[in-house]
């Protein structure tokens, strides 16, 4: 082999070597901003999990750690949807507060509606709010409470109060009232909430339950 194809040959290997290198280097780099990425995207979530939480909540109501004390439910009948949900226990000391939990109303106009459903251990609701839904803007977005207090009147509910056939829009014979334009996403949020707190008074002892030590 002549002198000349030798340091071509070097030259080749020199190359490719070269960007064998940029490739790792830059894959390592790509792995390192997308793990970065993934935790503060996890965190943001966490945070503003927390923030609903005390919203339906209020923290100077429990002294534990609501995302560390949780349990899987699934019903769905009365939870609007088949998946698994998170369920999050309040207490002060070993004594259980509420329970707040996940529900799906889905049949709201534009698709489902989950809402966030927070349950004292009297059964009285604490508070509902909206986590997620795709209704009409300027109409059926009137569930949030940045759109309305609507959603507000739910705390301080329960199964008894007010009866049965009062957990309805004042156009269906009931005491809530409905959006102008907008009917059946106020009657899919009603329905759903009341269901919330039939699931709770169902399964009362294992929303309940003292947390399961773990080794």
């Amino acid at each position: 082999m002549s002198d000349t194809a030798a340091t071509l040959r070097r030259q080749m290997f020199g190359s490719a070597g070269l960007l064998a290198l940029f490739a790792i280097v830059g894959g390592v780099l790509v792995a390192g901003t997308e793990a970065l990425t993934r935790e503060r995207i996890i965190e943001q979530q966490r945070a503003s999990l927390r923030s609903t939480l005390t919203e339906v909540l209020p923290a100077e109501r429990y002294t534990n750690a609501l995302l560390d004390d949780t349990i899987r439910i699934r019903d769905p009948d009365l939870l609007g949807t088949d998946e698994p949900l998170t369920a999050y226990r309040a207490r002060r000391g070993a004594e259980p507060v509420a329970v707040l939990f996940p529900v799906v109303a889905p049949d709201g106009y534009s698709g489902d509606i989950r809402l966030l459903v927070g349950i004292d251990t009297h059964g009285t609701l604490t508070g509902v709010r909206v986590l997620n839904h795709r209704e009409t803007p300027g109409l059926g977005d009137a569930i949030e409470t940045r759109r309305s207090d609507w959603i507000r009147q739910f705390a301080g509910l329960s199964l008894g109060e007010p009866p049965p056939r009062q957990w309805k829009v004042r156009k269906d014979g009931g005491q809530f009232d409905q959006f102008a334009g907008a009917t059946i996403t106020p009657r899919a949020v009603i329905k759903a909430v009341r269901q919330a707190l039939v699931f709770f008074d169902t399964h009362r002892d294992t929303l309940l339950a003292p947390p399961v030590d773990t080794p």
